[in-house]
């Protein structure tokens, strides 16, 4: 079952206090109610009673899918008591990841919904980023997001956003396991480590490669 309990937080628009409701772990399968909401960031959405101003509101939880075999770890910190339930969840096939914000977490849900494999995903991205700045569709800083949008058929959907405009990749899954394929070692990952697998990785695998620490 899923775990809630209320607190008190304080608005960051009217700075008066009221009481929400957060959840410190999800399950996917028992709750599809809150599945859908954790999916689409609905479920860190609130509202102040006092003002009335919408916001979002970040918190540390778990979320548990047991029908797809992975677990999210949405959290800034690397410690927490799920560190302690890491090596039966790998054991039995899941896959573990810490997210830092929101956005990496919803995300992260609809690529392990697909099938996808996130690691590979994460380099298509950063091909992506590379091709757009490399055909001078814009530079590096015009950029405001690089997207996962949907795996399908072999290809993965990417979309590279700026805030004028923005350019859509299909890119052949078959092609991003051939890169994969000339260095696994660098795209290896352990599971138990909960590891953060995301665009500032990716870079890193590459800037580390280079000798540029």
């Amino acid at each position: 079952m899923s775990d809630s309990r209320i607190v008190k937080y304080t608005c960051p628009y009217c700075g008066r206090e009221f009481e929400m409701e957060i959840y410190d772990t999800v399950n996917a399968v028992q709750e599809p109610d809150l599945k859908e909401r954790c999916a689409s960031g609905d479920l860190f959405k609130t509202s102040c009673p006092h003002c009335k101003q919408d916001f979002m509101v970040q918190y540390p939880l778990v979320y548990i899918d047991q029908a797809n075999k992975f677990v999210l770890w949405l959290s800034t910190s690397e410690h927490g008591e799920i560190g302690k339930i890491t090596k039966p969840l790998v054991q039995n096939g899941y896959r573990l990841r810490r997210c830092l914000t929101i956005r990496e977490f919803t995300e992260k849900i609809s690529i392990f919904e697909d099938g996808a494999d996130d690691v590979l995903v994460e380099l298509a991205k950063y091909d992506c980023f590379i091709e757009f700045v490399d055909n001078k569709k814009g530079k590096p800083e015009d950029i405001t997001s690089i997207e996962y949008q949907r795996y399908e058929n072999g290809l993965l959907k990417i979309n590279v956003r700026t805030d004028d405009q923005g350019m859509s990749f299909l890119i052949p899954v078959s092609i991003v396991e051939e890169e994969m394929e000339q260095d696994p070692e660098l795209y290896a990952i352990r599971d138990d480590e909960i590891p953060v697998v995301n665009d500032e990785w990716i870079r890193s695998l590459f800037t580390e490669s280079a000798g540029q620490a």
